[in-house]
């Protein structure tokens, strides 16, 4: 294992390569899991995680810089991504990147000097019937408006939720949905990455 690591990642790497008959094949997540103990897939993580597969750094880096989901670089704490495909762009995604850029003065595609936020324009969510869509960490709100999205970044700010969940959000911030939305979830996300319990991500809400 890799000593650098908290005894808690060591031990999910070791529980996830178990899985695999070949160790190689346990590389994508195990990307995430680097991403979970350094922020972002880091130099070091890469080099890492080729240690645990058996792979080489560049074949690992072939992987990591393929996937939008594996960040190359500093993240903020707190990941706003704004849909601008097609659908959410003829409802006015436009404007709503431009309010949450404004609000958080943070451009798109960049970090805030204190770290707080990251902003991105992303592709397609998937939630074209509740255009403009946005996530935070993952977690979608759908049919938000540009005065929502400059209250979104205001409580993000002010509140500095530990836990960011899309159930929440979508009752503070979101309008019109693609459908109605079923159970409840009781998790949300704890890090600029999507929750997933067995890694470390998620949190109760």
């Amino acid at each position: 294992m890799i000593p650098t690591w908290s005894a808690e990642n060591q031990e999910r790497a070791t529980a996830l390569i178990a899985q695999y008959p070949e160790k190689r094949s346990a590389v994508m997540p195990l990307l995430y899991i680097a991403s979970v103990e350094h922020g972002y897939v880091t130099d070091d993580a890469m080099r890492e995680v080729a240690e645990l597969t058996g792979l080489t750094a560049a074949q690992v880096q072939s992987v990591a810089s393929f996937y939008t989901m594996y960040r190359r670089d500093p993240v903020g704490s707190y990941l706003v991504s704004v849909c601008t495909s097609i659908s959410c762009w003829l409802r006015g995604a436009d404007d709503v990147l431009a309010a949450i850029e404004d609000e958080s003065g943070t451009l798109d595609g960049e970090m805030s000097e204190n770290g707080t936020f990251t902003v991105e324009h992303i592709e397609c969510t998937g939630a074209c019937g509740g255009a403009p869509a946005l996530a935070v960490n993952w977690e979608l709100i759908e049919g938000v408006e540009p005065d929502k999205g400059r209250a979104l970044i205001r409580w993000l700010r002010d509140a500095e939720p530990e836990t960011i969940s899309a159930d929440e959000m979508q009752v503070l911030f979101g309008g019109q949905r693609s459908f109605e939305w079923g159970v409840s979830e009781p998790e949300g996300a704890i890090a600029p990455l999507p929750a997933f319990a067995p890694y470390g991500t998620a949190g109760e809400v």
